[in-house]
């Protein structure tokens, strides 16, 4: 055979026909051959394969992406694209190699995404998957619009070998480069095992399904040949797993719907990048309205906790706080919320856990926090209620030097608003790390039961008066007298505010109209960092 030749549709490509038929086509056929060639794409797995995803209780990746956008607004790219990975024994050429790319909107809002198909060589990843993945996220770099990865794959595909591998470190390196500058969101709604979890790890969130969502670097099978360990797969990576032991999931929902609908919510407090602000909402909520309930939240006595979730919820805009790392690290909260209509990243010790002590656990979370509200220009609030860093062997040979310092590296950082509220307890360097006004913070208020100190009182009355209470008649008496003094001149904000450390003592009624208050003068806060190619964060 010569000349010229062109690949039968559905066959491979080495079965060849001469291109001259090809002029006998009208362009009724060619459409008619079009619309095969798409209708292929859009049914790309077995029936088998679709069969057992929706056993399972799983979403097709299409569905998934018709769920998560606007009714119609999904361009898809790359819809015919076909591995040309002939020498790897893969027989079968599917139209879409096993991932769906494109842009479409959420709440009018652009946005580019992913959808791994598992039906189709179970979503591994090889080098046509990939870039088509490597495309869509340059698109949404260079267009700086959010970026979302629907992730259900087994990872990279076997048999194209390290060209499977290199593929993913191009989506690591896009991962960095976007870093910052765009939200990028991962939704884990199957496996996600190996090196696969990497590019998940780097962007800014992670959502995981209970019972449905998988991540970890080696399996249970091999975990127990390596180290003789017994672990479900659950256990090992579920989302049980990842919420309340390694802090790797951000948001946890009960079924795919859920958690589709997060990802709405949260790209709804986000700007689309780095150079814009996050979407302004109207609200009902006055901006004026007092708060009375607060004046009888805090306890009468310092060790009784509360509820800090209480105080940030009655400040927001209708009661509305999405919170991240609702399972992890449950001595400090973090979430986002709105205060006048505007988004708003909230940071506060918890009482309820562990008395608010920072750890090694909070301050890692709280720190990814503040750097991911200062790098999308989302103000940051502060309600403080912090009695130290918590004291043992486990977090010092853990490194809670380092990790504490994350946290304060974080708020030294942001150039965002800032606003500290100051609950009840603000001791030692813990007070400090929690923007205080000394670290860069724009205003800083407190209750009139906030305690500013080095330490509490018993703690301060030992060391400081430690030989005069052995000496005592009666060290009891002595010991109580010396608290009371302690507590009178300094369990309270008004040295503070003396000095200039605390802004304004307000009444707790007050904090919200208070905080919108400020956040409307701070709106065209302007801060130049020094020029540099990076600051050295201690990680």
């Amino acid at each position: 055979m010569t000349g010229p030749y062109r690949s039968a549709f559905g066959q491979d490509d080495r079965v060849l026909y001469p291109v001259a038929t090809m002029a006998d086509h009208t362009m009724s056929e060619r459409l008619d051959g079009l619309n095969e060639r798409r209708e292929s794409a859009i049914h790309a797995g077995p029936e088998r394969a679709v069969q057992r995803q929706h056993d399972k209780g799983k979403m097709l990746a299409r569905e998934r992406i018709e769920y998560l956008l606007d009714p119609g607004s999904f361009h898809e790219l790359d819809m015919l694209a076909r591995h040309r990975a002939h020498e790897s024994g893969i027989e079968e050429r599917p139209y879409t190699d096993g991932v769906i790319t494109g842009w479409g909107t959420i709440d009018g809002r652009k946005v580019f995404l992913f959808s791994q198909d598992f039906t189709v060589f179970g979503g591994a990843l090889g080098e046509v998957f990939a870039e088509k993945i490597h495309k869509v996220m340059d698109l949404a770099l260079s267009v700086g619009a959010p970026f979302v990865g629907l992730n259900d794959g087994a990872g990279a595909r076997i048999q194209e070998g390290v060209v499977s591998l290199d593929g993913y470190g191009g989506i690591f390196w896009r991962n960095v480069q976007a870093s910052g500058v765009i939200p990028q969101i991962s939704v884990v709604l199957g496996p996600c095992a190996g090196g696969a979890v990497y590019s998940p790890a780097m962007t800014d969130f992670i959502f995981m399904v209970r019972e449905k969502s998988h991540m970890f670097i080696t399996g249970p099978d091999v975990v127990k040949t390596v180290t003789g360990e017994e672990v479900t797969l659950e256990e090992l990576g579920g989302a049980g797993s990842h919420s309340t032991k390694s802090g790797v999931a951000t948001f946890v929902c009960e079924d795919e719907h859920e958690v589709l609908d997060e990802v709405k919510a949260l790209l709804a407090q986000l700007p689309s990048n780095n150079l814009e602000e996050a979407p302004l909402v109207e609200t009902d909520d006055p901006g004026d309205r007092l708060c009375p309930e607060l004046n009888d939240l805090m306890p009468d006595s310092a060790n009784v906790p509360y509820d800090m979730r209480t105080v940030i919820e009655t400040v927001l805009d209708d009661g509305y706080f999405l919170e991240y790392h609702s399972a992890w690290a449950g001595n400090i909260v973090c979430g986002f919320g709105r205060l006048d209509g505007r988004s708003v990243g909230v940071v506060g010790n918890q009482p309820m856990h562990f008395a608010g002590v920072l750890d090694i656990e909070a301050s890692e979370k709280a720190a990814r926090f503040v750097r991911t509200c200062d790098a999308f220009n989302v103000p940051i609030i502060t309600f403080v209620d912090v009695p130290g860093f918590l004291p043992g062997v486990d977090q010092e040979y853990g490194g809670i030097i380092r990790h504490g310092a994350k946290l304060l590296y974080a708020y030294c950082e942001a150039t965002v608003p800032r606003i500290q509220v100051i609950t009840r307890k603000a001791y030692g360097g813990a007070y400090v790390v929690m923007d205080s006004k000394s670290v860069g913070s724009d205003l800083s208020l407190a209750w009139p039961s906030a305690e500013l100190a080095v330490m509490g009182p018993q703690g301060a009355v030992e060391i400081v008066h430690r030989r005069e209470l052995q000496d005592a008649a009666d060290p009891d008496t002595r010991r109580a007298e010396l608290i009371d003094e302690y507590t009178e001149k300094f369990a309270n904000p008004y040295v503070a505010a003396e000095r200039g450390y605390v802004d304004d003592v307000i009444d707790p009624a007050d904090t919200r109209v208070k905080l919108v208050a400020g956040l409307r003068m701070l709106v065209t806060k302007q801060e130049e960092s020094p020029r540099r190619k990076h600051g050295n964060v201690p990680l």
